[in-house]
């Protein structure tokens, strides 16, 4: 070369690393390197290296870029999503305590990440799909006595059919007047019963409410505030009354308990309404 004149007696290592060097030069700084070409037929090489160099590049910069989003596909999808949630209240220019409400309400249901629950459950075999429904809600399970002490089959049939919610403080989970179509099972959090006289009652993990009004077709004689961050799991009305036309026994243990709490309501009020709302802990 006579760019570099002694690399024509010089040891084999030391004319490959310039070579290497020349190479790289083109490839990764997308330029001549250190020494401009000489003749047409160093032009058209370089010319040549400096293509390949710059596909190789563009190539490599998509497959890291591909590889560090699917590192946390689901943080990803988060953070799509609650753009277009950041848009959306921009566009309806929401107040700020809405904003900071919603915000909030993100962060404790999703806790930054998002799937597609759902269809990820219904491409499972069932016996998958109860498996993990089982092992999600374990803690449910664990501190509710109405399931500790019930048929297996029956605590998977009402599992598989609950839909987990959020509540924040403050939020009204039940009014009163309404007409039922959904029960609750407590997870986590605290929630008070307040009745028509302004007296509360407080339940906690393990707890359920709202069963009566779908025992009864009735409306809701309290309303339900919870007083902490809620993690709650619902039953809607017609998923509730298929399984318990399956397991009869079951309908019978609500119904007793339905008759207990609509007695304590009627107790704390001088005029009843119609029966809607559950307030015992336990069947």
């Amino acid at each position: 070369s006579s760019a570099v004149p002694h690399l024509q007696n010089d040891s084999w290592g030391k004319q490959y690393s310039h070579a290497l060097f020349k190479a790289m030069s083109h490839m990764l700084c997308i330029g001549y390197g250190q020494q401009a070409p000489e003749g047409m037929t160093d032009v058209w090489l370089t010319m040549l290296s400096m293509i390949v160099g710059a596909t190789c590049y563009a190539m490599f910069i998509g497959h890291a870029t591909a590889l560090i989003q699917s590192l946390d596909s689901s943080r990803r999808q988060y953070q799509e999503k609650y753009k277009q949630v950041e848009q959306y209240m921009s566009f309806h220019k929401l107040p700020g305590d809405t904003r900071q409400r919603i915000h909030e309400y993100y962060e404790h249901r999703y806790q930054g990440k998002m799937f597609d629950e759902e269809n990820i459950l219904g491409e499972l075999s069932e016996p998958l799909k109860e498996e993990i429904i089982n092992f999600n809600c374990r803690n449910l399970v664990a501190n509710m006595p109405l399931f500790a002490n019930a048929d297996p089959n029956f605590v998977t049939a009402m599992l598989t059919k609950l839909r987990f919610e959020v509540f924040q403080p403050g939020d009204f989970i039940i009014r009163e007047g309404t007409v039922g179509k959904k029960m609750y099972f407590i997870q986590h959090g605290v929630v008070s019963i307040l009745t028509k006289g302004n007296k509360e009652t407080k339940l906690s993990d393990g707890s359920y409410f709202g069963e009566i009004c779908l025992l009864t077709r009735g409306r809701r004689t309290a309303s339900v505030r919870a007083d902490t961050y809620c993690r709650l799991y619902s039953l809607a009305v017609d998923n509730f009354n298929e399984v318990l036309e399956e397991y009869p026994m079951m309908r019978r243990a609500f119904e007793t308990v339905a008759m207990d709490r609509l007695d304590r309501i009627g107790e704390e009020e001088e005029e009843e309404g119609p029966p809607g709302l559950g307030t015992a802990t336990s069947a």
